[in-house]
């Protein structure tokens, strides 16, 4: 239990009777990189994790490219993406921003302030 009081983690319920529930930053940040993954037009976070990889890899390598800061149980998020080429960069951000902050609201009860997209590279792969 040592190793789990080292991580930075936040109650999102508690009920005297029975215990508390807390959530990591770590599992915070894996959803948001799941989420922005599933984006229609996303090639892959920065660090070039694709969904591909993660299996191979473990979930943990879904926060690369994931940076989040939560106070109290306000979340904020930055990412940082790879998109494909071709896609309109504004409306697939926007899409990422949207998917990001529903999937953490919905699955954590947090309120997500803000999440900030970074465009750091262009996937051109061209399909054979």
């Amino acid at each position: 239990m040592a190793r789990e009081e080292e991580r930075s983690t936040h109650k999102l319920y508690s009920d005297g009777n029975i215990g508390e529930v807390r959530i990591a930053d770590e599992v915070v940040a894996i959803i948001a990189g799941l989420a922005a993954t599933e984006v229609k037009g996303v090639a892959s976070m920065a660090g070039n994790i694709t969904n591909e990889v993660i299996s191979k890899l473990g979930m943990r390598s879904l926060s690369k490219g994931v940076k989040v800061d939560v106070t109290d149980a306000t979340v904020r998020v930055a990412l940082s993406l790879n998109l494909e080429y071709g896609y309109n960069i504004p409306s697939t951000s926007e899409k990422v921003q949207e998917k990001v902050k529903f999937a953490i609201e919905n699955m954590t009860g947090l309120n997500v302030a803000e999440v900030q997209v970074r465009i750091a590279g262009v996937d051109m792969k061209t399909e054979e």
